[in-house]
């Protein structure tokens, strides 16, 4: 389903969806850059994704049409490989929470974080070694 309005919200980064049922969708840079369609994101092949870290804060620049089918997005970390067609912005839009939580679960599971500077620190006593 193709959105009847598209609006880039320069100010937070975030893209407006708006289709012809009355739905609007707003998707946070942070959001599309860790799903998007790339190999960088989603690996050459199936199982082969990369979990994306440390992109909080990342936000959309740049959007333009490829074609009739897709969008092309530029991010504010100079990904811009993506292209995001209309089935999958519509599928990102309905299925966000549930596409959000496992996110978040994924970044739990590896021990990652959406911040980007952000690590784990063991410390070690001096008589631990």
């Amino acid at each position: 389903m193709t959105p009847e309005k598209i609006k880039l919200n320069l100010e937070e980064g975030s893209l407006l969806l708006e289709y012809a049922d009355g739905s609007r969708f707003t998707l946070t840079g942070e959001y599309l850059r860790v799903h998007s369609p790339s190999a960088e994101v989603r690996g050459h092949g199936k199982g082969q994704g990369i979990l994306q870290s440390g992109k909080h804060g990342v936000r959309i620049t740049h959007v333009a049409p490829s074609g009739n089918y897709a969008l092309h997005v530029t991010f504010s970390d100079g990904h811009d490989s993506g292209i995001f067609t209309w089935d999958y912005l519509r599928d990102l839009a309905i299925n966000y929470e549930r596409y959000w939580q496992d996110y978040l679960s994924a970044l739990e599971a590896a021990g990652e974080f959406r911040e980007p500077d952000r690590q784990i620190v063991r410390l070690i006593s001096p008589t631990q070694h």
